[in-house]
């Protein structure tokens, strides 16, 4: 950057241009006259774009700059949005108002913000919402895109952990075409992604440097609704390489708020939520191509189910991590991979333990972090006890009291220093009415998996 502004008392943010050529797609923002941000996409060995495509093509590469544009819209969140090529239809404008909204929620609660009412996309005079009331719907009052017979195929987002391993193998299961696919250079990722055996690609995001620069001058920053992000790119992707399904792995438990904030639900994970999944699913089927489905595999089930499912994929125990930590560590064993400190790694270790043989599980972790009496307050968050869920990809608070009951009912944990404060100190305060495990194993019918992908959902449960 070339100038000292401060994002933060700038008037207004700016959509200026989105293109691509071979391979690379270039997204370019800024904020009132400021100098342009652009952020790099590149897509490996891309093929020639079939003429039949190029409209649908266009679209996903347009929603993909309105999408992407969150990472830099909230360094100043001025309160106005202008975009180069004029304004969106109502159902474009309902699922970029909602994503601004609802994906900042975590970054806008942290940084003593309020979105609300300050987030408006231009949308045309003349266009009627496709989507509805609640901005949720199928797109009933808009014909569907054109069918482009895309290969009956799907991408699979792997982010190194267990959820989408578990979505992996289901599709492998029913002899399904798919490929492993992510978005960054994490060397983790792509030796899971390796260990599926599914062909693979990996897409670079570069982000605009001086972004970078303006949070060192003190821009605002936090968490982005990333998901959103990755899945706006892989839709540009299911077009440009040809494929009919983007078959991410967000689990139930994910449409859950974090907490409620001066009357806003507040979730880390809204952009993995159904609401979302809802949103694009439906936009995409409208606007993009009829036959691009995007969905959830996992949607129907709760962490404790996949956990469960990934308890029997025994090939990825030494491979996989969800330690969101990890990436900024080095080294191919256990204990490097799990920090053991963060409340990912406490998480799937509390999830894993009601369906793993003890030793197995500490052979994974390198350690037992219930028999740490330094741990208690990171699994309390968890359990929702004198604390709020943390601002992570982690079950509901019931589901993880669900799994600490479980296991203090068993005795080779009882003796562990944090099963048996639990037995003490929390579960005397608890309704043992609500604690049962098995009802947390039992899927739920609300989903979008297409019907091709359906009988890969009999495999997890």
């Amino acid at each position: 950057m070339t100038t000292t502004m401060q994002p933060s008392l700038t008037q207004v943010f700016r959509f200026t241009r989105a293109s691509y050529a071979d391979g690379v797609a270039e997204l370019g923002y800024a904020f009132d006259d400021g100098q342009e941000l652009v952020e790099t996409v590149r897509f490996p060995q891309a093929p020639a774009l079939p003429a039949e495509r190029r409209a649908a093509f266009d679209a996903a590469l347009k929603l993909l700059h309105l999408v992407a544009g969150v990472s830099y819209y909230k360094a100043g969140v001025p309160p106005k949005i202008e975009l180069a090529d004029g304004p969106l239809d109502d159902a474009t404008a309902d699922l970029l108002d909602a994503l601004y909204l609802h994906g900042l929620a975590e970054f806008a609660y942290r940084n003593g913000l309020d979105l609300r009412g300050r987030i408006s996309f231009p949308r045309s005079a003349t266009s009627p919402s496709p989507l509805g009331g609640d901005g949720r719907g199928e797109g009933a009052d808009l014909p569907k895109a054109p069918s482009l017979n895309l290969p009956r195929r799907t991408l699979v987002p792997i982010g190194g952990g267990k959820d989408s391993l578990v979505a992996v193998e289901a599709i492998k299961s029913i002899g399904g075409e798919a490929t492993a696919v992510w978005v960054g250079n994490s060397a983790l990722i792509a030796a899971c992604a390796e260990r599926t055996g599914l062909p693979t690609l990996n897409i670079q995001r570069e982000l605009a440097p001086g972004l970078f620069e303006m949070n060192r001058l003190g821009a605002w920053n936090g968490h982005i609704p990333v998901t959103a992000v990755n899945s706006a790119i892989l839709a540009v992707a299911a077009i440009l390489y040809g494929y009919d399904s983007i078959a991410f792995a967000n689990e139930r438990s994910a449409s859950a708020a974090t907490l409620e904030y001066d009357g806003q639900q507040v979730n880390h994970q809204w952009s993995k939520g159904y609401a979302f999944e809802q949103l694009l699913g439906s936009w995409l089927h409208t606007h993009v191509a009829s036959d691009l489905d995007y969905c959830s595999l996992l949607r129907p089930y709760s962490e404790l189910a996949i956990t469960r499912a990934f308890a029997k994929l025994t090939p990825y125990f030494d491979a996989f991590s969800s330690c969101n930590r990890n990436f900024r560590l080095l080294g191919p064993k256990p204990v490097d991979r799990w920090c053991g400190q963060c409340p990912k790694c406490h998480f799937v270790f509390l999830a894993l333990a009601p369906f793993l043989p003890k030793p197995r599980l500490l052979s994974i972790f390198g350690r037992n972090l219930l028999d740490d009496e330094n741990q208690a307050a990171g699994f309390d968050a968890l359990l929702e006890y004198q604390d709020h869920k943390p601002f992570e990809c982690v079950g509901e608070g019931a589901e993880a009291r669900a799994a600490m009951f479980a296991l203090s009912q068993r005795p080779e944990w009882q003796e562990d220093a944090l099963v048996t404060r639990f037995r003490s100190e929390i579960l005397p305060q608890l309704d043992g009415s609500q604690l049962a495990l098995e009802p947390w194993l039992e899927p739920s019918p609300e989903h979008r998996v297409p019907a091709r992908l359906r009988p890969a959902l009999k495999t997890i449960g």
